[in-house]
């Protein structure tokens, strides 16, 4: 069987899982928590990775089990929070004091109905697989209560997996309460877990704050569970930063660079040559075709298509771009909300800016700034220039240092350079103003109105020699 079908048969299967599993679903994120230790005025959740706020991703993996509804419960002084992600379709649930897990999820309750299975996740928890929950929700369906798990090397400071002497999950001890061999177990609560409604209720009616922070503990409803004989499932997680949290800044970078690994990896399956996998940053979504190769240090951001045979250089930034096939971007240049025809060639150090878009055989060289422009096929704006609100015909060659003055302080004007003209270097075109087809304008010119076809066209003042003119020299 070839891996493409046995790619469409996992897709197919989780296809029918999310049907079977997802259909009755309640999601809980759990976002309230202050993040002391980031040491920031901004709340913990809203720190991105890869671009985005932690909490849209976990959003986001959320919405791909397709739900009934998302809860985000969030903290007294979080309207950040709100105001920042409002674009996400959630239900947005206020927890005016922060008094533990179990306080939490219980204000998102009241708009959950009984026959509904509860998953509770964490806004600082960004990296789990949609496999890994639907897998969760498979199982809570055996018992109504479920619970992802994860071994780890080194589990200091985490709530172990007690079992009994069949295997079947027991209770969870903290590790200020674990005996000595309790310690040594490896396999740790990640306080993930799928719950059926009505039970969650009941238990959570008896959740109690008799500890020393005064808290109503989520985790609590396991022993809860395990006295009333109900079987908690457990699933494990397959990697540790599949579950890992975000604490500090320091977990932060360490998540940042183990998903952008992950996208590398990914990359480089699909196909694309990337000459430092470890120096690479996505902060969205990359299509490529065949035989792409990017250098050192390049940063995509948003949605990027990137064509056959493309070559991106060292330390450029592309976002929100199509780059069609044969085009080689060179070193330190970038593109923004861009189209990039094929066979083109930009930079090195070029800006593309957004609203530009370049046909076939576009040559834009280095120091070369466009702006909401379009230039035709085999057109070259070589050095140093600057080309806002244009149309730029076919074949048009634009000299360095050539300008066009497209704003007066108020409004915007355009430029249009018709077919195969030449602009001498250090040209100004005034806008509104029209270069005609076939044009040549000479060398260091300002040119204020429309220029005709097949003609030269300059303006210069006389040049003159002043005959016995010293020049200034300082006083003794």
């Amino acid at each position: 069987m070839s891996e493409h079908v046995e790619k469409k048969m996992d897709h197919l299967y989780l296809q029918q899982m999310m049907t079977e599993t997802t259909s009755n679903l309640a999601v809980v994120i759990l976002a309230a928590g202050q993040g002391t230790r980031m040491c920031s005025a901004l709340p913990k959740v809203l720190h991105t990775l890869a671009g985005k706020p932690l909490l849209e991703h976990v959003v986001c993996y959320a919405e791909s089990l397709d739900p009934g509804s998302i809860h985000v419960v969030y903290g007294h002084g979080g309207e950040q929070v709100r105001e920042r992600l409002s674009h996400l379709q959630v239900n947005w649930v206020l927890q005016e004091q922060q008094l533990g897990t179990g306080h939490a999820v219980e204000q998102a309750l009241p708009q959950i109905g009984t026959d509904q299975t509860v998953l509770v996740l964490y806004g600082d928890v960004p990296l789990v697989k949609s496999e890994t929950l639907l897998n969760l929700l498979n199982r809570s369906r055996e018992s109504g209560f479920s619970l992802l798990t994860v071994s780890l090397e080194s589990p200091a400071g985490y709530g172990r997996i007690v079992r009994s002497s069949d295997g079947r999950m027991a209770r969870i001890v903290e590790q200020r309460d674990a005996s000595v061999d309790e310690l040594e177990i490896r396999e740790v609560n990640t306080g993930i877990l799928a719950v059926s409604g009505d039970k969650l209720k009941g238990w959570i009616d008896e959740l109690e704050n008799g500890n020393a922070q005064g808290e109503f503990y989520l985790t609590d409803i396991v022993e809860m569970a395990v006295r009333d004989g109900v079987e908690i499932k457990t699933v494990s997680a397959a990697t540790a930063k599949e579950v890992q949290g975000v604490n500090d800044r320091l977990q932060l970078s360490q998540l940042e660079r183990a998903y952008q690994r992950d996208q590398a990896e990914q990359l480089m399956l699909d196909g694309v040559t990337l000459l430092d996998p470890d120096r690479f940053d996505l902060r969205g979504t990359a299509k490529a075709g065949q035989d792409v190769i990017i250098d050192v240090n390049v940063i995509l951001q948003g949605e990027v298509i990137l064509g056959d045979r493309v070559e991106i250089g060292a330390n450029c930034h592309i976002q929100d771009a199509t780059i069609e096939e044969g085009t080689v971007i060179l070193p330190n240049s970038v593109i923004d909300s861009a189209e990039i025809g094929p066979s083109c060639r930009i930079g090195p150090f070029a800006r593309i800016r957004p609203g530009t878009k370049l046909t076939a055989s576009a040559h834009v060289g280095n120091f070369v700034e466009l702006k909401n422009s379009q230039v035709a096929e085999g057109s070259k704006i070589n050095h140093l220039s600057y080309v806002g609100d244009s149309i730029v015909g076919a074949r048009v060659n634009i000299g360095a240092g050539v300008i066009t003055c497209n704003y007066d302080g108020a409004n915007k004007y355009r430029t249009v350079i018709g077919d195969d003209a030449f602009v001498g270097s250090d040209t100004q075109l005034v806008a509104p103003v029209e270069v005609g087809r076939g044009a040549t304008i000479g060398a260091g010119s300002t040119i204020v109105k429309d220029a005709p076809a097949d003609q030269l066209t300059l303006s210069r003042s006389k040049q003159t020699t002043i005959k016995g003119w010293r020049r200034p020299q300082k006083k003794s």
